[in-house]
C-alpha cells in the first residue's frame, strides 16, 4: 500500500537564483504541481463540477516551508507528497523535497487546505450546516496515508457541503 504521492520535477536555469541555489519561492510551485498530479491520479482534475466533486473548492490557509540543504545548479528533484491531517473543514498535506537516488531533504512543508462554499465562497468552518461529504474513504481508497491518529476504518469528514 502506497503511504504518499511523488512527482519527479526538472529544476531549470530561471529556477535559480543569483548563487544558482534553487530560488525558495520555487519550492511551493513544486508543492502544487505535486498536489495537481496527485488530484489528477485521484480523477479529480480538470472542470470545477459541484455536484460531481464538492471537494474541489478549497482554498490554501497556509504554507509552511523548512529549507534543509540548497539544491545547486540544474537537475532533477522528487517532491514526495502525503496527507498529514484531515478534519472536518480542512486537509493538511506533507511534503519533502528530495533528490532522486537518496532520501534526504533539501526542503520539508506543510500545506492546509480548507474548504469553501462554492457560491458563497465562504469558509465551511464559518457555515458548517448542510450533508458533510466524507473524503477520508476517498483518499484511503487511492492508498494514501492519512494521519497517525487515524484508525484505518473509522469515518473521516471534510466538508460540508
Amino acid at each position: 500500500m502506497a503511504r504518499f504521492h511523488e512527482s519527479i520535477f526538472g529544476v531549470y536555469f530561471d529556477d535559480l537564483d543569483p548563487f544558482q541555489i534553487l530560488h525558495n519561492a520555487r519550492y511551493l510551485l513544486l508543492f502544487e504541481r505535486t498536489i495537481g498530479e496527485f488530484w489528477g491520479a485521484l480523477g479529480w482534475s480538470g472542470e470545477l463540477n459541484h455536484s460531481q466533486n464538492p471537494d474541489q473548492f478549497h482554498v490554501v490557509a497556509a504554507n509552511h516551508v523548512d529549507y534543509r540543504r540548497p539544491f545547486r545548479g540544474i537537475g532533477k528533484v522528487r517532491v514526495r507528497m502525503s496527507v498529514n491531517k484531515i478534519g472536518r473543514t480542512s486537509l493538511t498535506l506533507k511534503f519533502r523535497v528530495m533528490p532522486l537516488d537518496e532520501d534526504t531533504d533539501y526542503a520539508v512543508g506543510t500545506r492546509v487546505l480548507v474548504c469553501v462554499d462554492p457560491e458563497l465562497q465562504t469558509l465551511f468552518r464559518d457555515l458548517l450546516s448542510g450533508p458533510e461529504i466524507e473524503l477520508g474513504a476517498r483518499i484511503r481508497s487511492a492508498h494514501l496515508d492519512s494521519s497517525e491518529e487515524m484508525a484505518p476504518d473509522s469515518p473521516v469528514l471534510i466538508c460540508g457541503c
